[in-house]
């Protein structure tokens, strides 16, 4: 069965994150709601102001939270690729990549057009048009203005007339650039390209004195796409490079390409760094993470990627799951099985644990599903109980959304999960049946229950959408076992 389209207003679009609240762990990618004009689909900037959390991304759009982790989604016209909103002197400035500096009295908008960044000094300083801009205000309310130039050129950064910042105050200021002997810097899936890179995406914080100014690289089309960062004692340098950088880089699993991002202190005053995330090709797409800042006495920063469930801000005593579904379902395995695929998107891509392959269920199943055995491959062996207590999930369509429009059809999803111990019998554990809320991720949490089997079903999707899974995981831990179903021979059953 499908759903029907959902269209929403287009002056004001508010998503409520009922029956998808967290509780005390979150997941990445980040289960973002999709509103008509804006999806989270990278490059993301996330402000704070009056204790409630503002989120901008390429995809357009707002989202608005009060713990970082249950979001809203909020239409406003006019958000630039590559968006960075700043408060200051209790306005909202907002910039991007169309070299032009908005305001407005409210993070959500509407936002004046204020005319393009003016700078009056020599080209060669640097400027060549907004691109990911950065405006940070330092604590003595001094502006300041953070660019990359093209491909090798690096950052710069310029003080901002206090009266007019579309004009830079000074002449601009070289911080740095590629450095091909940081070979995490380099272009290409493995760093080949050894003297081209994309250096971008510049954001900054201040915390005990020490700026941290942090940078992408190699390039956005790479699943090496990493952050790094320099540090200085003042605005605008001389800065320094992190001897421990990079500090984001994964290129293996379900979450990788992470970089081009923002560091915020959260509600419970640990920092946290968001981040894009790069899906492979195809089906290609990008989504968002989340993950913790640490520093060293040194001041050192330090960020630990994750892709398995991790707790909230404020969350105690929180248990670790772990993935416990990938690679269990291969034309070997007579338990696990789904009710239909199609010749070239079998459902083993489902759980390989990696974005670069999905699902595709035949057109006419009614109501797709896949039931995973989590017990050993083999009948010598004994049968491996799990307590799960979680599920992610990763619908697609075979190619890479950015931008939602106003007239594309929101992409909602129906599902349920069952547990069982012979396959036969199932009990469900997560029934999103009636599900109204559009996203493409999902994550869902629930009371921790022992099985062999978890079977997820479809039951309702896009009208007249093509349906894929990228990704479906369970999460749990190892909880007993049965005896092995086939004698060991002289052995006798373990």
């Amino acid at each position: 069965m499908r759903t029907k389209n959902l269209f929403a207003s287009a002056v004001v679009l508010l998503f409520s994150a009922v029956g998808f609240a967290q509780g005390q762990r979150y997941c990445n990618p980040l289960p973002m709601p999709i509103g008509q004009g804006g999806n989270a689909s990278g490059d993301v900037s996330v402000i704070e102001d009056g204790g409630k959390y503002y989120m901008y991304c390429s995809g357009g759009g707002a989202w608005v939270s009060d713990d970082l982790v249950d979001w809203t989604f909020h239409y406003v016209e006019g958000i630039p690729v590559a968006p960075d909103v700043a408060k200051y002197n209790g306005k909202f400035y907002l910039s991007g990549n169309d070299d032009n500096l908005y305001v407005s009295d409210s993070p959500l908008g509407p936002f004046k057009d204020l005319g393009p960044f003016k700078n009056t000094y020599a080209p060669e300083d640097g400027w060549i048009g907004g691109f990911d801009t950065k405006i940070f205000v330092d604590d003595d309310n001094t502006p300041y203005l953070y660019w990359p130039g093209r491909g090798v050129s690096g950052i710069y950064g310029v003080k901002l007339d206090p009266d007019d910042l579309t004009r830079f105050a000074e002449k601009p200021v070289h911080l740095f650039s590629f450095n091909p002997m940081h070979k995490w810097e380099r272009y290409g899936e493995r760093n080949e390209y050894g003297g081209v890179a994309w250096i971008e995406g510049p954001w900054i914080i201040k915390r005990n004195g020490i700026y941290y100014l942090e940078y992408s690289a190699s390039g956005t089309q790479w699943k090496t796409y990493a952050e790094g960062y320099y540090t200085a004692t003042s605005p605008l340098g001389p800065y320094s490079y992190a001897p421990n950088n990079p500090l984001l880089r994964k290129t293996e699993g379900l979450v990788t390409g992470t970089a081009h991002g923002s560091i915020i202190q959260g509600p419970d005053d640990e920092w946290y760094q968001f981040y894009t995330i790069v899906l492979s090709n195809p089906p290609g797409g990008r989504r968002i993470g989340m993950d913790k800042i640490t520093f060293d006495e040194d001041g050192l920063m330090y960020c630990t990627v994750t892709d398995d469930p991790q707790p909230v801000p404020f969350a105690k005593d929180v248990k670790t799951s772990v993935p416990v579904t990938i690679n269990k379902v291969s034309q070997m395995d007579a338990h696990s099985k789904a009710s239909s695929q199609q010749p070239d998107r079998p459902s083993a891509y489902a759980v390989d644990d990696f974005s670069g392959t999905i699902w595709f269920p035949e057109a006419d199943d009614k109501e797709p599903y896949i039931i995973v055995d989590l017990a050993p491959a083999t009948n010598f062996d004994i049968v491996q109980l799990f307590e799960v207590d979680a599920m992610r999930v990763l619908f697609g369509n075979g190619r890479g959304n950015i931008w939602m429009s106003m007239n594309e059809p929101l992409p909602v999803y129906q599902y349920k999960l069952e547990v069982s111990m012979d396959g036969e019998n199932f009990t469900t554990v997560v029934d999103q049946t009636k599900n109204s809320v559009s996203k493409d991720t999902l994550f869902d949490e629930f009371d921790p229950v022992t099985c062999r089997y978890v079977k997820f079903t479809i039951t309702g999707w896009p009208e007249g959408k093509q349906l894929g899974v990228i990704d479906f995981t369970v999460f749990g831990r190892s909880s007993g076992h049965l005896p092995a179903e086939t004698p060991i021979p002289g052995g006798g059953n373990m």
